[in-house]
């Protein structure tokens, strides 16, 4: 997955909601689910546009392409905050941190809960490591 994802259309966001949700789709099968009623070329030029820019990989199925996320939506979603974090706050998260605690975006529970997923995550990851 690029580091630095280009920004999503509205369509092209509620596609990759689609992709994320099943895990992998065919053309057919998001348009039947899409919100709105649109082409089956329409969608493959979405999904061809959102590979393009980095988001979905496919794999042919007979002549059929069938896509999935290059990435999951929280790594996607972590880039996103972190180009938001160094546009605003010079990177530093614990402006942005701060910033929602003052603005009772997060309140004590919630950083509680945030504290001990991260503990839970750097715990994983010094086990993996050995």
């Amino acid at each position: 997955m690029d580091e630095s994802l280009p920004d999503l259309g509205d369509l092209e966001h509620e596609v990759m909601q689609l992709v994320w949700a099943n895990g992998t789709v065919t053309a057919e099968v998001v348009r039947e689910q899409l919100s709105r009623p649109l082409k089956e070329s329409t969608v493959r030029t979405v999904l061809r546009r959102l590979e393009e820019k980095g988001y979905t990989t496919h794999t042919v199925d007979g002549r059929t392409f069938v896509y999935q996320a290059a990435a999951p939506r929280g790594h996607v979603a972590a880039k996103a905050v972190q180009r938001i974090v160094d546009w605003f706050c010079n990177g530093s998260m614990d402006e942005v941190l701060v910033g929602m605690v003052d603005t009772a975006m997060l309140d004590q529970k919630k950083l509680r809960a945030l504290a001990d997923k991260v503990a839970k995550a750097k715990a994983e990851a010094k086990g993996g490591k050995k």
